[in-house]
């Protein structure tokens, strides 16, 4: 793997951090709610990510970690950019709590062998 491509997978890793210490004491979406600046400054992070993903990461790093949800993640980003319909605090919190310490695990296992 390029040089390149292991930036990137770092900087995705920086904003999954980020979103996590964000929420940390969140075990309610109720209490993720309850602090607007929490809920932008996550949703900001997924962004990172998805745009990261999307547009700064070569395709052939994403073949090689099949593993994660490429498209998925294009998605939420997509959403969140374009608005469709408003962000579904629900997918942003499920998002939070399942999908983002299962992507944080991902990049670290898959960066630890460089």
């Amino acid at each position: 793997m390029d040089s390149k491509s292991i930036a990137v997978l770092k900087k995705m890793l920086q904003h999954t951090e980020s979103v996590l210490s964000y929420c940390a004491d969140c075990q309610t979406r109720e209490e993720f709610e309850s602090n607007q600046m929490r809920v932008e400054a996550t949703v900001f992070n997924l962004m990172q990510i998805g745009e990261l993903a999307k547009e700064s990461l070569d395709d052939e790093t994403k073949n090689q970690i099949k593993s994660i949800p490429w498209r998925q993640i294009y998605g939420l980003r997509n959403r969140i950019v374009h608005g469709y319909s408003g962000v579904n605090m629900q997918i942003v919190w499920d998002t939070v709590k399942d999908d983002i310490p299962a992507l944080r695990a991902e990049i670290r296992d898959y960066l630890s062998a460089f």
